[in-house]
């Protein structure tokens, strides 16, 4: 899908550009930690082996990319609205009350999705805003309720910080109260295990 059709189909973020990033209120920039460790290889989730199937160029790694971000003004300033943009514009359903299905990785192209929609849309966005790739890697954790949960680790100078679509912070990833599981890597297309938890859960599959 070419940037510019991508824009259009979703017209409500067509504005998330450098200068509406900065008409926004100005964010602080975080004081900065430490990021997060991996412990060897891990399993993907199914819905993103067939996401990568389909959107191939949202998956492979270029190791030209930077593995981390300098978190200037501008730049935090653009991951904070884009954030919000993203939670404000897309309703939360489930896959099986939206597309009759456990597990499915997409854009919210209508504007509905759940956790993993989401954050794909968001670093789809700050990718086209110039934000490498390379360092916006899907993660998989257990939230609140126990269970599985897609969020968007966004790794800079600064720590790891989190993009969730169940708030409208962006945290850094030991404040977030998640269990981290794994996430992708950043050397090839794979997953990378992050030790929270010993059994790994299967799908993303709530809102």
């Amino acid at each position: 899908m070419g940037r510019h059709i991508f824009k259009i189909a979703f017209l409500g973020f067509a504005l998330v550009s450098g200068s509406a990033v900065q008409a926004q209120t100005v964010a602080s920039l975080p004081s900065g930690g430490q990021p997060i460790q991996n412990s060897g290889t891990a399993k993907p989730i199914l819905g993103w082996v067939k996401f990568c199937e389909k959107n191939p160029a949202e998956c492979a790694v270029n190791s030209n990319e930077p593995r981390i971000i300098t978190l200037t003004s501008q730049v935090w300033n653009a991951i904070v609205s884009v954030n919000k943009r993203v939670n404000a514009e897309v309703k939360p359903v489930t896959d099986q009350d939206h597309l009759g299905v456990v597990d499915y990785w997409s854009f919210p192209i209508d504007g509905k999705g759940d956790c993993e929609d989401y954050q794909l849309l968001k670093r789809k966005l700050l990718a086209d805003l110039g934000l490498p790739r390379r360092a916006m890697r899907m993660t998989v954790v257990i939230d609140e309720l126990g269970e599985g949960h897609a969020v968007l680790m966004v790794r800079t100078d600064k720590g790891d910080y989190i993009l969730d679509n169940k708030t409208s912070a962006v945290l850094s990833w030991d404040q977030t109260g998640y269990a981290y599981v794994k996430r992708e890597s950043q050397e090839a297309s794979a997953w990378v295990s992050l030790g929270g938890i010993t059994t790994s859960p299967t799908t993303t599959a709530n809102k």
